[in-house]
Order: structure tokens, then C-alpha cells, then sequence
């Protein structure tokens, strides 16, 4: 059988969600069918692919770690928050307040369901920020890359209907760095894998033996208000994994 399942429940569970007795296919399923090159990159300049893959994991582990810590109080169920992640968490506290960003418990974690297009997801959080109601999807990766605006554009047409007020969208990046005291340059070791950014502003840099600063949280903030150019885009991902996975898809029902 075509594709990496043991069988038709786990392609089910793995890609999708079943709504009142229907499967879906899952939007953060669906956009993995785009490449990723600098992910390609990161792969070919690792010692082997098992040390990449193991740091990936270490990396995507904490990554859920921020993520579920930071929902919970999105929640408001002001969970403990581990030490290692705490300088990111810490800093996510204090933009939260000084942004006023206004978020319901209601509106966290909320499972919506594209029945035009024949898709499902989770959305990070509906909020009120600077006095317009968008998605917000919360991030823990190194930049704010393009693709993530085939995701949420996806979350903002599922939810036009409903939330006829619904302006816009963000992606709220939650990390966290060292920076050299002496360069400016900065080390982030995510995933039990250093990466460092040297600071070319500084011509010691390059040579500079580093005298690195604790663990700082890093919070940036970038609105994306133009989605229909990107949901066609994620139309055209959606139709592509389906050709992909048609053999499955046939076997849910989905595709006849």
C-alpha cells in the first residue's frame, strides 16, 4: 500500500480529524506537502541524518513544551513553567500584558471544520489585538517563514462566516537566545544544537571567542492581513496531497 501507514486508522488518525462521523483532511498535514529547502540545507550540513534527526526531535519536543505551557495560560490555567523554557515563556508573559492582546478561553485551541473545501484544523487562538480580531498562530522557530501563511490563511477562510468581524491574521514567534557580550552575535541552541548568527556589524566577530549571555526570551510579532492570495496557494498544496495520498484517501471515502 502507497504511503507510510500501517493501515487506513492510522492514515486517519495521523492526517485528519472525524467531525459528526466525517473525516477531514488536517491543514498542518496538508501544507507538509510543500518542500523546505533550508530544512533540506540543515539536513545535508549535519554529520549524519540520524544526528539531524535526533536534534529535530529534541528541537520539535521543546517547541511543544513553549507551545502547551503558553496555551495553558492562554487558557487560564496558570501552569507551572519548566526551567528550560522559562526565559521564553517569561518573555511571552510580558509582551502579552504590554500588547494588551485579548484572548478567550473559548477561542483557544478551537478545532474548525472548511466545509466548502473539505478540510479541518485547530487554530493556536482567536484574538482582539490593537483593535482587530484575527487568528493568531503561535510559532517557536528560528524566523517567521512564508510558509506559514498557507496555514492560516486556510484557519481565516474556515472562520469568515462565523466571525463576520474576523480582519486579519498573526504569527506570534516564541524563542529563545543567547547573545555574546562582547560581538553582539547570537547563539541559539535549541535542540541540544548550537547556531550561531554572527553579528557581521562587528568585525571581530568572526573571531571572537564568545562570551555568552544567559538565556534571553525573544517574542516578534508579524500581522499578515492579505490571505486570499495564500489560500488559493493552499488550495493548490491541498489538491497536490491528495494525488499524493489518493490510494488512502479513496479508501476513507473521501476522494470516489
Amino acid at each position: 500500500m502507497f504511503g507510510d501507514y500501517k493501515d487506513l486508522n492510522e492514515f486517519k488518525e495521523q492526517c485528519g480529524y472525524t467531525i459528526d462521523d466525517v473525516w477531514y483532511p488536517r491543514v498542518t498535514k496538508i501544507v507538509t506537502i510543500k518542500s523546505k529547502p533550508a530544512l533540506y540545507y540543515y539536513y545535508g550540513q549535519a554529520k549524519s541524518f540520524k544526528a539531524a534527526q535526533d536534534a529535530t526531535e529534541q528541537s520539535a519536543k521543546e517547541g511543544t513544551m513553549i507551545h502547551e505551557t503558553v496555551e495553558g495560560i492562554l487558557l487560564g490555567k496558570n501552569p507551572e513553567i519548566p526551567a528550560e523554557i522559562s526565559p521564553a515563556v517569561n518573555s511571552f508573559l510580558q509582551f502579552f500584558e504590554k500588547n494588551n492582546i485579548q484572548v478567550t478561553p473559548e477561542l483557544v485551541e478551537r478545532r474548525i471544520v472548511n466545509y466548502d473545501h473539505r478540510y479541518a484544523g485547530t487554530v493556536d487562538a482567536i484574538a482582539l489585538i490593537g483593535g482587530k480580531l484575527g487568528v493568531l498562530d503561535i510559532k517557536t522557530s528560528a524566523s517567521i517563514y512564508r510558509d506559514y501563511c498557507l496555514q492560516t490563511s486556510a484557519y481565516v477562510d474556515a472562520l469568515k462566516n462565523d466571525f463576520p468581524t474576523l480582519q486579519t491574521r498573526w504569527i506570534l514567534r516564541i524563542d529563545q537566545i543567547q547573545t555574546c557580550d562582547r560581538c553582539g552575535s547570537r547563539r541559539r541552541i535549541k535542540g541540544g544544537n548550537d547556531k550561531i548568527k554572527l553579528n557581521w556589524k562587528n568585525r571581530l566577530a568572526k573571531s571572537c571567542g564568545h562570551d555568552w549571555s544567559p538565556l534571553r526570551g525573544e517574542i516578534e510579532l508579524q500581522e499578515f492581513p492579505y490571505w486570499q492570495n495564500d489560500f488559493q496557494a493552499f488550495l493548490g498544496a491541498k489538491r497536490l496531497w491528495e494525488w499524493e495520498n489518493e490510494t488512502w484517501l479513496k479508501r476513507t471515502g473521501y476522494l470516489s
